[in-house]
């Protein structure tokens, strides 16, 4: 793991108050590519019967994983935001298990990246959730000629 994205990527986490709410922490990183796992935690359960975490919690996830790996990316953004991301939730995750999500930045134009995740639990032949996004990128000021 590269030490200085490693570190912008844990600044980037860090500086998110619901990323340290719920106690997201970086796993793996890359050239545009990033692992970040959130512990189970039953705070933030969705559904007591069951004790499956809430969906907001995964999706949360997802989204900071995206951003990260969007900053991670080598065309070295300064910035970035959510413009447009999409999750589809394929099972409830397992109560008790953690849940790491991996994403891919695939694609960055002048302004915009877009992204791909992957959520799972201890059960890694079935996710429990897939994302495909669009961020902003914004760049240093002297790369804005």
């Amino acid at each position: 793991m590269n030490d200085l994205k490693a570190t912008l990527a844990r600044q980037f986490i860090e500086a998110i108050p619901h990323s340290r709410a719920l106690a997201m922490s970086l796993v793996e990183i890359g050239d545009g590519e990033a692992e970040i796992e959130m512990p189970y935690d039953e705070r933030f359960v969705g559904d007591l019967r069951t004790g499956v975490i809430h969906g907001g919690a995964v999706s949360a996830l997802m989204d900071t994983c995206c951003g990260t790996a969007v900053m991670t990316h080598p065309s070295h953004p300064a910035g970035t935001a959510t413009m447009d991301l999409r999750i589809e939730y394929m099972r409830a995750a397992k109560p008790g298990q953690a849940i790491r999500t991996r994403a891919t930045c695939y694609h960055v134009t002048r302004n915009v990246a877009f992204v791909r995740a992957i959520a799972m639990d201890d059960d890694r032949d079935r996710p429990v959730a897939t994302a495909t996004g669009a961020f902003t990128v914004e760049r240093a000021r002297s790369d804005k000629t």
